[in-house]
């Protein structure tokens, strides 16, 4: 993980085998984690040009990102963003 969050301060593109924006979901984008045989994703989303905000992690188990997961993230993110009183 912490090699992934490097790799955005690092370089100005980014393989989306590491690191993507979802599509279809509302500015999260996804660090993509293998270790071992298990993959990992992160979700998290930009406050600024150099902050990103870490919302949660899970274990992938099949092929389509599950819904809950996204939807969680998006909350995550409307809730920092109220408290930060920033627009959405």
């Amino acid at each position: 993980m912490a090699w992934v969050l490097r790799l955005l301060e690092d370089l100005e593109m980014i393989p989306a085998t590491y690191f993507k924006k979802l599509i279809g979901a509302e500015e999260i984008w996804e660090c993509r984690i293998q270790y071992g045989s298990n993959i990992y994703r992160v979700f998290c989303f930009f406050d600024s040009h150099s902050v990103v905000i870490l919302t949660h992690g899970f274990e992938k188990k099949s092929m389509k990102t599950p819904k809950r997961e996204i939807d969680r993230a998006e909350t995550y993110r409307r809730d920092y963003l109220n408290r930060k009183g920033k627009k959405r």
